[in-house]
């Protein structure tokens, strides 16, 4: 069950088709890759215990994919760390999964070596190198319920915590993916425009199995004139980007006035991807696009909107985040823990091979997380008959104002259609009165200033009137973490301040 069999397997099949690629020039092949995985596994298997956590700190590169195999060969734990993040962010990090070895790009080495008592080793330098020029090894046996990755949360609510993914869960990730998102063969190609330390990262598995390649950008992250010009010259490309990305990808093939030559599909998630904005894409690349909905602790692994539900003619399903994944169970639960019937809003829960074990070092936030074997998302939604699940909100951002229930993103997915507007966040605000009114953070789109009397009507024609703001802010831009999400805790703690 040791993921790394995965690399094994393709390198025997496939020894000399290209792994990994800089931009357009190739970096390894697998026959290749498979040698540097195992002499990196040997010198890891020498200087730690099987089990000892191995944090990876670096933009996006090619040393990534052989790291991640090698410290699965090497019956170790992956810790992937954002590149993004504040040293006192990293170092949180590493000293909550107690990483005995840090590998870290150049430009971080310093800051995390200073902070840290864990071994530091640059990527690409002379010392990294004669790692690679140890001795092969074995690779390591491993139980399907070993640890295989801490999967750090994005922090957008405060703390990261390490989500505990086993073998059999990545594995389990990994067969959903193929099963029902991407048919991927050796003649395709991912693009890593988004973190390799975060979703781009968790497909390189599946590709691996089906012997396609990684093409890491030479920039080492997402520039849209880049990601265009590689999906031109690579076969079969695939990528999995943020919503906010699709937009600027799109923004930038319009301007082309023509869409890459080998762009063969597009996964998105880790955010809302709005109506309007989905509708646009289409237009622009075609029937490329599959969305997925899931959570670290259930790795981009809960629900799927397939690429032929993105040419039903229906706004529900376009609107939904699919039906459940294979072998993922998936319902709606009220306050008292019971299911809800189709229709009705509640928590989602899931449940399946793919769910973690729960959070390192914090069996409180395990115990409120994961309940009678389902992992509690505390995302709101509801299913159809179909079996398409809507979200609503995250269950703390729901605001409630006179003793109704307003869910932000129906806000927003209204307001996004307002031409003038090119982005929107929308929270609560305490008030004496109604317990709650609605706030809308607006970024007007270029050259437009609309007004609120303009927005108000522009909501009155499409939702509730209890339901539109009672507040619009124009602001230049909205805060947001390290993957392109937007920090509802900071513009909730701006209007409290006031």
């Amino acid at each position: 069950m040791n993921i790394f069999s995965l690399l094994a397997q393709t390198a025997r099949r496939y020894p000399t088709l290209g792994a990994i690629y800089r931009g357009t020039d190739p970096v390894l092949t697998y026959s290749e890759l498979h040698s540097r995985v195992l002499r990196l596994a040997f010198r890891l298997q020498k200087d730690c215990p099987p089990g000892a956590r191995i944090g990876v700190a670096t933009d996006n590169c090619p040393e990534y994919v052989e790291l991640m195999f090698a410290v699965w060969a090497a019956g170790c734990v992956l810790v992937p760390i954002n590149f993004k993040l504040h040293p006192r962010e990293m170092l949180q990090i590493i000293e909550d999964a107690g990483a005995q070895i840090v590998f870290a790009s150049g430009a971080l080495r310093d800051a995390i070596a200073a902070q840290t008592a864990a071994q530091v080793v640059t990527i690409g330098s002379a010392d990294y190198e004669r790692w690679i020029h140890e001795e092969s090894c074995e690779p390591a046996q491993v139980r399907p319920e070993a640890l295989a990755w801490l999967f750090y949360t994005s922090g957008t609510t405060g703390r990261s915590k390490g989500a505990m993914l086993s073998h059999r869960n990545v594995m389990a990730m990994t067969l959903a993916h193929l099963a029902d998102v991407e048919s991927i063969d050796e003649n395709m190609s991912q693009i890593h425009a988004a973190p390799m330390s975060h979703g781009s990262g968790l497909y390189i598995p599946a590709y691996v199995a089906r012997g396609a390649r990684q093409v890491v950008p030479a920039s080492g992250g997402f520039d849209p004139q880049e990601f265009l010009a590689l999906c031109d010259e690579h076969p079969g490309c695939g990528a999995f980007l943020a919503p906010t990305m699709v937009q600027r990808i799109r923004r930038e093939a319009e301007s082309r006035c023509r869409r890459p030559a080998h762009l063969r599909s597009i996964i998105y998630g880790g955010g809302p991807m709005y109506l309007e904005e989905l509708k646009k894409s289409l237009k622009t690349f075609g029937q490329v696009f599959a969305q997925i909905y899931g959570q670290g602790e259930s790795p981009m692994t809960i629900t799927s909107l397939r690429r032929q539900d993105h040419a039903l003619p229906d706004d529900a399903i376009l609107s939904s985040v699919g039906c459940a994944r294979t072998a993922v169970e998936v319902a709606i639960i009220g306050n008292d823990g019971h299911r809800l019937p189709d229709g009705e809003i509640g928590e989602i829960v899931c449940r399946g091979d793919v769910v973690m074990a729960g959070y390192w070092n914090d069996p409180v936030a395990t115990a409120n997380t994961l309940r009678d074997g389902w992992l509690r998302t505390g995302d709101m939604g509801s299913l159809d008959a179909r079996g398409y699940l809507t979200l609503r909100d995250r269950s703390k951002d729901v605001v409630i104002s006179g003793g109704s229930n307003i869910y932000p993103r129906e806000v927003e997915e209204a307001l996004l259609s307002h031409p003038s507007v090119s982005e929107v966040c929308v929270v609560g605000q305490t008030d004496d009165e109604w317990g709650e009114v609605v706030v809308a953070f607006v970024v007007a789109s270029e050259g437009s200033r609309p007004s609120a009397e303009d927005l108000d009507r522009h909501c009155l024609e499409r939702i509730a009137r209890f339901k539109r703001p009672k507040h619009y802010r124009l602001v230049s831009s909205l805060p947001k973490n390290s993957y392109g999400k937007v920090l509802k805790r900071e513009l909730k703690a701006g209007l409290q301040a006031e």
